[in-house]
């Protein structure tokens, strides 16, 4: 597989996505929603080879399940094209126009990267939803996915090129490394060349060997040690339903409750209730020693337990004594992605809503709703932990850069 050559058709790609109108871009789209549902049968059947592979080799049925596709999957994911091609385009977007005492008029204008890579792990979603987002913002995407995932991703990105061809616009639009060996993906990390910008998606591994090893400039999508502290003043109903959801719902995704913390105050009363409810879930719970003396029946928690994104049936538990000790061991541990606090006091609502420092932080709601299409974005690339450029659910926007347009009269530097 020749990487240079990749990159040389993703540039020349994304000239040509760079001046496509709207009306064509929301045209492919929607014709790559109705072609993935034509052939939802033939990407099933990809997939059952990448899920029997996994289940053979012993992977937790939490990361077998991130990596199962099946027609409503398959379904949310011809939606999610639907929904981006339904979002107003930012390319061409003006934000900011001024002119100067000399005559010059500047506008600030919205537009693509250019060439975008993304290197994921086991959810062959990721194939469609980031086809989808790149595409409508003018950038042509070069994809790495995992091994777990192969042959999903490669059935997926097939379709995906057949949509765009037809529509007339270029197939190396987006292209797939269909070689996952560790040499590749360390070679297309260096192709700064042609890519404008990386995008990796998936474990705390993967995330670091990116962030040392690339040359291309990285935006960081974190891993998900999200916590949920429950405040001595909560409605500890509405926080069992909370944690329940956050918990439960979807255990191998990174928005998920992994660490609780709970104010002393209420650990005696509120405590068995919460052990009762996980347990009936499955969920081991690894708690500090007041827990403990409480519950006595939870495992004994180390402070690796604190800072751990367990992607499985594991919760770490913490005592406190207020919110500013409960801030302070979610800033400790925590990966910047999403805190919540269940309370009915709202000055410690307030306070947590500015301290915690994390890209999402709720009051009263489940960290699961830390996703582009949750919040109105489509179909996102991704979660961004870091602070530039773009934090939180990465939606259209957030795939985008600007320039500077400059129209003068003749003007000179004196």
């Amino acid at each position: 597989m020749n990487l240079m050559i990749m990159g040389k058709e993703a540039q020349l790609a994304s000239e040509i996505l760079a001046v496509t109108d709207t009306e064509l871009k929301n045209k492919t789209l929607l014709h790559a929603a109705e072609l993935l549902t034509e052939e939802q049968d033939g990407i099933i059947a990809a997939n059952a080879v990448d899920v029997k592979r996994a289940e053979d080799k012993g992977v937790s049925p939490a990361m077998v399940d991130r990596l199962r596709l099946n027609p409503a999957r398959i379904e949310g994911m011809a939606d999610g094209l639907r929904q981006v091609a339904g979002l107003n385009d930012p390319v061409g977007e003006i934000l900011e126009s001024f002119e100067r005492p000399n005559g010059l008029k500047i506008d600030k204008v919205r537009v693509p990267f250019g060439v975008i890579g993304i290197i994921y792990e086991s959810r062959p979603n990721v194939t469609a939803d980031a086809f989808g987002l790149c595409f409508k913002t003018g950038n042509a995407v070069i994809l790495r996915g995992g091994s777990d995932a192969i042959t999903s991703n490669t059935k997926i990105a097939e379709v995906l090129q057949r949509a765009v061809k037809e529509c007339g616009l270029p197939e190396n639009s987006i292209q797939l490394i269909t070689d996952t060996s560790r040499e590749t993906v360390n070679e297309f990390m260096k192709l700064n060349r042609f890519v404008d910008v990386l995008i990796p998606r998936g474990g705390a591994g993967l995330i670091q060997s990116v962030l040392e090893n690339s040359r291309i400039p990285v935006i960081e999508t974190g891993t998900g040690n999200c916590h949920i502290f429950v405040d001595e003043t909560a409605d500890q109903e509405k926080a069992l339903a909370i944690i329940k959801n956050a918990k439960t719902q979807r255990m191998g995704v990174c928005n998920a409750c992994e660490s609780l913390v709970i104010h002393e105050k209420i650990a005696a009363e509120f405590l068995p209730k919460l052990y009762k409810m996980l347990d009936e879930c499955k969920i081991t719970m690894r708690a500090d020693e007041a827990a403990r003396a409480v519950v006595p029946a939870m495992e004994d928690a180390t402070e690796e337990d604190f800072a751990k994104e367990y992607l499985g049936s594991l919760i770490s538990i913490k005592t406190v004594s207020s919110v500013d000790e409960a801030i302070r061991h979610i800033n400790t541990y925590h990966t910047k992605h999403s805190d919540a606090i269940i309370t009915n006091d709202d000055a410690n609502a307030e306070k947590f809503l500015k301290q915690v420092d994390s890209a999402c932080v709720y009051v009263n709601a489940s960290t699961r709703f830390t996703d582009g299409e949750q919040f109105g974005f489509g179909a996102e690339i991704g979660i961004s932990t870091q602070k530039l450029h773009a934090r939180g659910p990465m939606g259209l926007r957030e795939l985008t850069s600007y320039k500077y347009l400059i129209r003068g009269n003749g003007q000179v530097r004196g």
